[in-house]
């Protein structure tokens, strides 16, 4: 696509992006860069690399509503990417990042003006322990979440659509299970946990997933920020965020487990049995005030088992969103990446 052309309204803008450093953060500055946007990243840490493609960095964190409110004077859109993430962790410090801190982003954004807000949430919200099969943005907010992660997003994200008004448009973007060139996290983990021989297939094996190209989140974002700086027909609205089609989550591991030359997950544990291990594990660890994650928790077992995958439909009515990557040409790009990084193993 024509990154110089397609965005218009947000090559105009001043852009402040909140967690710029992180994987979807860094990728979505880049992307802005390329359009001719105007970027401030606001995070943790220096980033040089950001800043040698022309971004302005400030090191500050959300917790703090003074930095983010200098922050936000003179920006015409806001991309709030920062967020704890993980599945293990103080509940304390989830809320007071992802909830609270979402909190001063709005608070900043009324302050000094700001028009718009685009809010990187997660499919999580709406995890509620059962499978998900093609669920919508109508399916209701978990009112039972096992991790602090995502009962942190649920109020994050319903502060930002209920921020909605006639001056600040808001908008969420929910991509799933996020991948590609630049992750450290996911993949990484994934076959390091496979390669270690610790990784099993809970359940049945049979249960179907969202996936989200990097640039494929990078893009919706992107889309949501122009619509709420003209039409601003998706503002207030949640989207999902995927592929093409969902993935038989154990045979696309599988697959990727192949191709890096790792050997493939054959080992089986029944759900019930992983279930009741990831409660044990979890009184024991938070008993013994462990900061270590857990091999298995209630929400990763779950996540491992059930189904969760979604509908475009809005994001592709409202948005005009349809991948611009699809997910064998993703997995190419992944591996690529992954050898130049030494990450895949030598013949």
């Amino acid at each position: 696509m024509d990154w110089q052309t397609s965005f218009p309204a947000l090559a105009r803008e001043n852009i402040l992006v909140t967690g710029g450093g992180g994987f979807i953060g860094a990728a979505l500055v880049r992307a802005l860069l390329r359009i001719g946007a105007k970027v401030t990243v606001l995070g943790r840490h220096a980033y040089p690399e950001l800043a040698a493609l022309g971004a302005s960095c400030l090191q500050a964190d959300i917790r703090d509503a003074a930095a983010l409110q200098k922050a936000a004077g003179g920006v015409g859109c806001v991309f709030h990417v920062a967020a704890r993430a993980g599945i293990w962790g103080p509940r304390a410090e989830y809320m007071a990042i992802n909830l609270q801190g979402s909190k001063n982003v709005l608070a900043a954004c009324r302050r000094e003006g700001v028009p718009v807000l685009v809010h990187t949430s997660t499919p999580s919200v709406v995890f509620d322990r059962k499978d998900l099969a093609g669920a919508d943005e109508e399916q209701a907010y978990a009112t039972q979440p096992l991790c602090a992660y995502a009962a942190s997003k649920i109020p994050a994200e319903q502060a930002v659509l209920a921020a909605n008004g006639a001056s600040l448009k808001t908008a969420a973007i929910r991509p799933h299970l996020v991948w590609g060139p630049g992750d450290r996290n996911l993949i990484p983990r994934l076959a390091a946990r496979a390669r270690a021989g610790k990784l099993a297939v809970v359940g049945r094996g049979s249960n179907m997933v969202d996936i989200t190209y990097i640039d494929n989140a990078v893009y919706a974002h992107l889309l949501a920020g122009q619509n709420l700086l003209t039409s601003a027909t998706a503002a207030g609205q949640a989207f999902f965020i995927g592929q093409e089609k969902p993935v038989n989550l154990w045979q696309w591991i599988n697959a990727l487990l192949l191709r890096l030359r790792i050997p493939q997950v054959t080992r089986r544990v029944p759900l019930p049995l992983a279930y009741g291990v990831g409660a044990v594990l979890e009184l024991a660890y938070t008993l013994a005030k462990s900061p270590q994650e857990p091999g298995m928790t209630r929400f990763l077992a779950l996540q491992l088992a059930r189904s969760h995958w979604f509908s475009h439909a809005r994001a592709e009515r409202l948005l005009g969103y349809r991948p611009l990557v699809d997910t064998a040409t993703g997995v190419e790009r992944l591996l690529a990446w992954m050898s130049g990084e030494g990450l895949v193993p030598p013949r």
